[in-house]
């Protein structure tokens, strides 16, 4: 392993985009802990210390931004707004007809969607922005803190902070693509790597101070058997053969290949956690606001409930509904991201044809068919994994941002893999070795 990963760095274009790579992601960590103007960065430390930050949403984007969200610094927002554009872009396509047209115009295309989705990014950002700040000025976001986040609240002020908070994502998302283009890897997903993996030693420094070294070891164990479990599904594949017939164009013989369609167990990824969440989190914002502030009016009786069944993750029916939740976005997902009609009418068009099934309406319904019994295997996956940091959170009073289950560890094992592959790709394209033989 050592040889191999000195290859990678005897490798002069090799080295010099990992090199690169590490320095972006050095720029993006210290933009982490750089406050943002007109936020008193002793006092958010100690509201931090107090430990009555909220939870819900604002721990999953503060998880996604590295710990950023919480600090209130340029890049408090991270990389949730890129993400929430691509996936609304991407939804889009079922909706409008000129988004579908666009995806499949190839290159150009996909450059004008991406352009869309930039533009889409720095709107969200603004909207974000004016949220985090009004949170921040109603003290909502860091709990009962006793001391201002935001000591001068002046127009001036509160313009300039969500200004410079929208341009911290529009920074980080440049320096995303630049990592894609002349890094390793993909430039987003790295950052979201980075980001998470940037908790992971306090979240397991907190359990062996708080556990004791047993539970710290237990984990540990139960953490390598979560991530060989989750890389050995996150490979797994149904490979559906097709043939392709002969065809005679001028004197050129084409065709008589054989092939397959690749469809994976998990093939919605992470994005129906990411759904739940967003879901789940909506009742309790809802409850939030028809909450009486007074003090001496009792909230109403549906409110009540959400505080009692929706809100806590270690509830039962929480878990239940987050589950079915994930079950329910995994099949809308992978209904939108893979068409069984497309695929067939495009098999058709260049002479393929799936062996035993005839071409047309019949394969159609076998993708159909195939899809369906392979989604249920890859949704109970999704939601058992999800479940970790809650049943953890029950069993060793751990808090959700767990390391070893649920977002965190798909998003790393996902992304880790790909580069991975990468790289192996890239050496061999210079060596007959690859990273790992």
């Amino acid at each position: 392993m050592l040889s191999a990963i000195g290859r990678v760095f005897r490798t002069p274009d090799l080295r010099r985009k990992l090199l690169f790579t590490l320095g972006i992601i050095t720029i993006y960590r210290l933009g982490a802990f750089i406050p943002a103007p007109g936020v008193d960065y002793g006092n958010v430390q100690q509201c931090l210390a107090l430990g009555n930050t909220s939870g819900g949403l604002y721990q999953f984007v503060n998880l996604f931004s590295g710990g950023a969200l919480l600090q209130v610094s340029i890049f408090a927002l991270g990389i949730m707004p890129y993400i929430t554009a691509s996936i609304i872009v991407q939804l889009l396509r079922v909706v409008i007809p000129r988004f579908q047209e666009l995806h499949q115009e190839g290159a150009q295309g996909q450059s004008k969607l991406t352009q869309y989705t930039r533009y889409l990014t720095i709107a969200l950002g603004l909207l974000n922005g004016t949220t985090l700040v009004s949170l921040a000025r109603s003290g909502a976001l860091l709990g009962d803190c006793p001391v201002p986040i935001i000591p001068d609240d002046s127009l001036i002020v509160i313009v300039l902070l969500i200004l410079t908070l929208t341009a911290g994502t529009g920074l980080i998302m440049w320096m995303g693509e630049l990592v894609t283009e002349k890094g390793v890897g993909n430039g987003m997903s790295l950052l979201i790597f980075v980001s998470i993996a940037a908790g992971f030693p306090s979240s397991l420094g907190e359990i062996l101070r708080a556990q004791g070294v047993n539970i710290f070891i237990g984990v540990i164990i139960i953490g390598l058997f979560t991530v060989a479990a989750v890389i050995f599904v996150e490979q797994s594949q149904r490979r559906i053969p097709v043939q392709y017939a002969k065809r005679m164009i001028g004197r050129r013989t084409l065709g008589g290949t054989s092939t397959y369609i690749p469809i994976k167990v998990n093939m919605a990824g992470v994005i129906p956690v990411i759904f739940a969440s967003s879901m789940l989190y909506l009742p309790s914002l809802v409850a939030q606001f028809n909450t009486p502030t007074d003090g001496t009016t009792p909230p109403p009786e549906w409110v009540n409930w959400i505080n009692t069944f929706l809100v806590s993750g270690d509830h039962p029916v929480y878990m239940a509904v987050y589950f079915g939740l994930i079950v329910f976005f995994t099949y809308f997902y992978v209904a939108i991201t893979f068409n069984p009609e497309e695929v067939a009418d495009n098999m058709k068009k260049y002479g393929g044809f799936i062996p035993g099934i005839r071409a047309g309406r019949p394969t159609e319904e076998y993708l159909s068919y195939v899809l369906s019994r392979i989604t249920l295997p890859g949704a109970l996956y999704l939601g058992v994994i999800s479940l970790i940091p809650l049943i953890a959170l029950v069993l060793i009073n751990a808090n959700q941002n767990f390391p070893f289950g649920g977002v965190s560890i798909l998003i790393m094992v996902g992304v880790g893999l790909e580069t991975v592959k990468q790289i192996n790709a890239q050496l061999q394209q210079l060596h007959y070795e690859g990273l790992l033989r």
